[in-house]
């Protein structure tokens, strides 16, 4: 409730409401910062608590306020001294620091209230993804390992195919290689063989390269086939 007085109001009747509130609001910011610190702000009680004592600690502020209000008209309508001057302003630095701590508190309060929010949101999200890993029959996943193993089969069968080729296409290079060398010799001495030569190896390049883009294309082929089943 507020205070009401009028000019001719009681100096030391309102020092000593004001001091009183002032006690009460000590008692009440000290518990109201313990309630910050050491309890759990979402749990059913602490958040009752935690509203009921900040409800008091605004009204306890707005009452106090007004009896500062009330000690400046007093000190005005009484020509205060340098001593009542300085009890009053020493009653609003009172009021200041107050609502201030009363800030701070309930800013802490709802830092830590918010980061319990955030916890219990991740732990929810953990428990849900165990919840749905452990739903997973152990047919589907030996069905999926099973697959996985006969990919890799199929994988190291098409591998050993592309290293025989490899193997034939050595040999054939190496034949091909002492056949060069001995029609190189009979070039030599016939003008018109070289030239027919100088074709076939032309002939033999390209051959040696369309061969080879499709033994590629066919392994690549094979690879995404047995991939793809």
């Amino acid at each position: 409730m507020a205070v009401a007085a009028s000019p001719a109001g009681d100096w030391d009747e309102l020092r000593r409401e004001a001091r009183r509130i002032e006690g009460d609001l000590d008692v009440r910011l000290s518990s109201y910062a313990k309630l910050g610190g050491y309890s759990d702000p979402k749990s059913p009680a602490s958040d009752s608590q935690w509203k009921s004592m900040e409800m008091e600690i605004e009204t306890l502020l707005a009452r106090l306020t007004d009896v500062n209000e009330a000690m400046s008209r007093c000190a005005a309508a009484a020509s205060s001294t340098t001593s009542v001057a300085q009890k009053l302003t020493r009653h609003r630095d009172i009021l200041h620091e107050f609502a201030q701590e009363f800030k701070r508190t309930r800013s802490n309060i709802l830092s830590k209230r918010e980061h319990a929010e955030l916890l219990t949101s991740v732990r929810n999200d953990i428990s849900e993804y165990k919840a749905a890993s452990s739903t997973q029959s152990a047919p589907s996943l030996l069905r999926e390992r099973a697959a996985i193993h006969g990919s890799i089969s199929h994988i190291d069968e098409v591998t050993n195919q592309a290293e025989a080729i490899r193997g034939v296409l050595a040999t054939q290079r190496s034949t091909f290689s002492d056949i060069q060398g001995k029609v190189k010799q009979l070039s030599d001495r016939f003008p018109m063989i070289r030239n027919i030569l100088g074709m076939i190896k032309r002939k033999k390049s390209k051959d040696t390269i369309i061969l080879s883009a499709v033994i590629a294309g066919c392994t690549l082929f094979l690879i995404l086939y047995w991939f793809s089943k």
